[in-house]
C-alpha cells in the first residue's frame, strides 16, 4: 500500500507541535487512518483495490478502484469506515465503564472517533454519508436529477456548518470542513479499475483451501474466500458435483467477466 503525504499535512503537524497540540494531531491522524483501513479492508473483501492512502491537511483519504461496483456494495464500502469509528467509540466507552481511571488517557481517542463518525455520516458528497445518499438517489431518480439533488444537499450541509459556527460552536474546523465539501464536490472522480488478480505472484508451498459453492455463485461470492496463506480451489455442486475451478482459473475467467456474473 502506497502512502503519499501532502506538504500542507507536514505544515499542520509542525504548527501543532509548536503550539502544544501535537498529541491531538497524532490521535486525529491515527483515527483517520483507522477509518480508511475500514474502507480498504471492505474493498479487498468485495474484490476491489485501494492503491494508496493520501495524508492531507484535513485527514486521510484512500484512493480505491471500484469500477463496476453495485449500489449495495458501494453502500457497504462507504459505511465500513464509519463502522470502525463506531466500534472504537463503543470499545473506549466500555473501557471507561470497567476501568474509569482510563478516561484521562483515552478521552481524546473517543472524541476523535466520535467526531470522525458524525462528520462522515453527513449526507454531503464525497463524504461517506454522501456516497450512501448518492446510491439511494440514483435508485429512484435519473442520473442528472440525482446529481442536482446531491449538489443541493451539499449546499444545505455547507450552509448548516457555517450557521453552526456563527451561532453555537466557534470552531474554525467547521469552516474548514465546509470549504472542503464545496471544493471536493466539484472535483472529478478519480479513474477506477478492477483488480488484476492474474498479475499477482503466487507463493509456493501454500496449503490448499477447498470451498464448496452452488451453481448460482458469482465471482464476488468466490473472492470472499481468498486467503493469501492458502491456495483456493472451488468445487461446485447442485444435486451432484458440477465442476472444479482453481484460484488461477478463477482469476483468468474474471478478466472477461463482471464481479456480479455467475461463474458457471
Amino acid at each position: 500500500m502506497k502512502i503519499t503525504i501532502h506538504p500542507l499535512f507536514l505544515a499542520v503537524g509542525l504548527l501543532s507541535a509548536l503550539f502544544g497540540g501535537f498529541p491531538i494531531f497524532i490521535i486525529c491522524v491515527l483515527t483517520a487512518l483507522l477509518h480508511e483501513c475500514g474502507h480498504i479492508f471492505c474493498a479487498e473483501r468485495l474484490g476491489f483495490e485501494c492503491t494508496k492512502i493520501s495524508l492531507m491537511p484535513y485527514g486521510a483519504a484512500a484512493v480505491c478502484d471500484i469500477e463496476g461496483i453495485s449500489a449495495a456494495d458501494e453502500i457497504r464500502l462507504a459505511l465500513a469506515g464509519p463502522a470502525v469509528n463506531f466500534f472504537l467509540c463503543v470499545a473506549v466507552a466500555g473501557l471507561w465503564w470497567f476501568v474509569p481511571v482510563t478516561y484521562a488517557y483515552t478521552d481524546l481517542l473517543f472524541y476523535s472517533n466520535a467526531a470522525m463518525l458524525v462528520l462522515n455520516l453527513l449526507p454531503a458528497y464525497p463524504l461517506d454519508g454522501g456516497r450512501v445518499a448518492k446510491c439511494a438517489l440514483v435508485k429512484f431518480l435519473k442520473p442528472k436529477a440525482a446529481d442536482i439533488s446531491l449538489r443541493v444537499i451539499n449546499l444545505c450541509v455547507v450552509a448548516g456548518l457555517v450557521a453552526l459556527y456563527f451561532t453555537a460552536l466557534k470552531n474554525p474546523s467547521l469552516l474548514a470542513v465546509a470549504a472542503l465539501l464545496l471544493c471536493s464536490a466539484l472535483q472529478k472522480a478519480p479513474p477506477v479499475r478492477k483488480i488484476n488478480f492474474a498479475a499477482r505472484k503466487r507463493k509456493r508451498g501454500r496449503e490448499v483451501k477447498y470451498v464448496i459453492l452452488d451453481e448460482k455463485a458469482t465471482y464476488k461470492d468466490a473472492l470472499r474466500y481468498l486467503d493469501d496463506s492458502r491456495y483456493l480451489v472451488l468445487q461446485f455442486y447442485s444435486d451432484k458435483f458440477l465442476d472444479e475451478i482453481t484460484e488461477d482459473e478463477l482469476f483468468e475467467k474474471l478478466r472477461e467477466h463482471n464481479l456480479y456474473d455467475l461463474i458457471l
